[in-house]
C-alpha cells in the first residue's frame, strides 16, 4: 500500500476548512438577516412619516414611511414593475433635486407602457422608502396607478440553504478525494 500524498491531503483539508467555514458564516448571517428582516418588518408597521434624509436614507431607514419635497425632476426613466393588483408594466421614476442640496429617486407610480409618461413635475412626495434607495409614492403621482408598496417580508432570508450548499460540497470533496486515494492504492 502507498504512503498518502502529504501536499494533496494538505490541499484537501484545507479546500474542506473554508468550505466549513464558509457554511458556518452562512448561518451567522441567517441569524442577522433574520434579525434585519424583524426591524424592517417593525419600520413597515410604523406609521408616522419621517423626513427624506438629505443623504438619502441609510439601510435603518428601509420601509418606514416618509416624506420630500422634489424641487424639480432633473431626470426620469420607466423600470420593470407591478402595480398594487400584482400585474406587470412599468414603475414611472423620477429623479428629484432637494430643497438645500441632495437628490432622491421617486418610484411616481405605474402604467402598462414604457412610455406612459406621468404629468407631474415635482412636490410634495409621501410614500414608503424602498432599497435603492427610493421613495415609493403613496398615493400616485401623476395620474400613474399606485405601484405595489415595498414589502420586507419579499426579502429572502436563504442563508440556510447556502450553509447547506457549503457543506455539501466539503462533503463532496472528503467523498471524491478518499476515492482518489482508494483508486490509487488499488493500483
Amino acid at each position: 500500500m502507498r504512503s498518502i500524498p502529504i501536499v494533496s491531503t494538505l490541499v484537501v483539508l484545507l479546500a474542506v476548512g473554508v468550505m466549513i467555514a464558509l457554511g458556518l458564516w452562512q448561518l451567522e448571517r441567517r441569524e442577522e438577516k433574520a434579525q434585519l428582516l424583524a426591524h424592517y418588518a417593525g419600520a413597515a408597521g410604523l406609521t408616522q412619516e419621517i423626513a427624506w434624509p438629505r443623504q438619502g436614507p441609510g439601510a435603518q431607514l428601509l420601509y418606514r414611511r416618509a416624506h420630500l419635497t422634489c424641487t424639480a425632476v432633473t431626470a426620469t426613466s420607466a423600470v420593470a414593475g407591478r402595480n398594487r393588483n400584482d400585474e406587470t408594466g412599468f414603475a414611472r421614476t423620477a429623479t428629484c433635486a432637494l430643497a438645500g442640496g441632495g437628490e432622491a429617486r421617486v418610484v411616481l407610480g405605474w402604467t402598462r407602457r414604457p412610455d406612459g409618461k406621468g404629468t407631474w413635475q415635482g412636490g410634495e412626495v409621501h410614500g414608503v422608502i424602498a432599497p435603492g434607495p427610493r421613495l415609493v409614492a403613496d398615493p400616485a403621482l401623476g395620474g400613474l396607478e399606485a405601484n405595489a408598496l415595498p414589502d420586507p417580508s419579499d426579502l429572502p432570508n436563504n442563508h440556510l440553504s447556502y450553509a447547506v450548499q457549503w457543506f455539501s460540497f466539503a462533503l463532496t470533496a472528503l467523498v471524491i478525494y478518499a476515492m482518489v486515494l482508494r483508486r490509487k492504492g488499488r493500483s
